[in-house]
């Protein structure tokens, strides 16, 4: 406690044994608002991941796809019958058969505006929504199999899956990415209060004359970088979540993209970072200062 209130209420005389400007004190500005920068867009990327793998693993559980393969005289009658067993199936919420022309508008990416349904071999979908306990896929499929022996069931299990699992890598690799670049903060720090020292021997060799002690010292030294690097990335994290905020948002459902960014209380995790880059100089420069000034004695 005592040496948080000496780095909060600082020491004028103490102040003057590291330099307010030059080399090392622009160098951290610098770094650390670059860093805090950077970081507030891992953290917009990793959250917005998180989103998208909860919005992708609810939406594509609660659908699934019935196609019916079945001879064209056969094809209405089979549709009609997985309709019924769809209306009797629980946990089925809403059951329908797709228009020609919403099977044509899906078909088109592929094959163009102009694929004549009616002459190609083209199944009859149907689509599922499920209610927020979902069916039993298992017993569904015994059920047509039974009823309806042209019938398909894809639950997009096998979309599920891999989609989910590609979001949730990305929201790993965006902690990781800030977790990257905090170490590279205390790296930074440890070099620039290094070349503070070693800059400052004479300094801190007739400090020590007139009766300074290390801790004193290493206290001055630790106060400075600690400001800078706070003033630094508290500069870098407004930037960065300026930035964030002017990204379109894309509307109602955005996609990964246009989606990026904070929502919510997730607003309030970038301001996090000035205190975590400050705590991470504080200790870096804390270790460096204490090696150091060990091996000017």
């Amino acid at each position: 406690m005592r040496t948080l209130r000496a780095l909060l209420a600082g020491d004028r005389y103490a102040d003057r044994v590291v330099p307010p400007t030059g080399f090392t004190a622009q160098l951290t500005l610098f770094v650390s608002g670059a860093m805090a920068f950077l970081a507030v867009f891992a953290l917009a990327l990793s959250l917005a991941s998180g989103r998208l793998a909860d919005r992708w693993g609810d939406e594509l559980a609660r659908t699934a796809t019935i196609r019916i393969v079945a001879p064209e005289d056969q094809r209405a009658i089979q549709t009609t019958a997985a309709l019924q067993v769809l209306s009797t199936t629980p946990g089925v919420a809403q059951a329908r058969a797709l228009t020609d022309e919403e099977q044509q508008a899906l078909l088109a990416p592929w094959f163009g505006q102009d694929l004549p349904l009616d002459t190609l071999p083209v199944p009859r979908l149907i689509e599922i929504e499920a209610t927020g306990q979902g069916f039993d896929a298992t017993g569904l499929r015994l059920r047509l199999a039974a009823e309806v022996p042209g019938a398909v069931l894809d639950d997009h299990g096998r979309w599920r899956a891999p989609l989910v699992s590609a979001a949730q890598r990305l929201r790993l690799l965006g902690w990781t990415v800030a977790m990257l670049i905090v170490g590279a903060v205390a790296a930074m720090v440890t070099l620039a209060a290094n070349a503070a020292l070693a800059a400052n021997a004479q300094v801190i060799a007739v400090l020590r004359l007139v009766g300074a002690t290390d801790s004193y010292i290493a206290n001055a030294f630790v106060r400075r970088f600690t400001l800078r690097a706070l003033a630094g990335s508290a500069a870098g994290v407004a930037l960065g979540v300026l930035a964030v905020w002017l990204m379109p948002s894309g509307g109602e459902a955005p996609g990964f993209l246009t989606g990026l960014g904070f929502q919510g209380a997730g607003w309030l995790v970038p301001l996090l970072l000035p205190l975590v880059c400050a705590a991470v100089a504080l200790i870096a420069t804390a270790y460096a200062a204490s090696r150091a000034l060990r091996t000017l004695t």
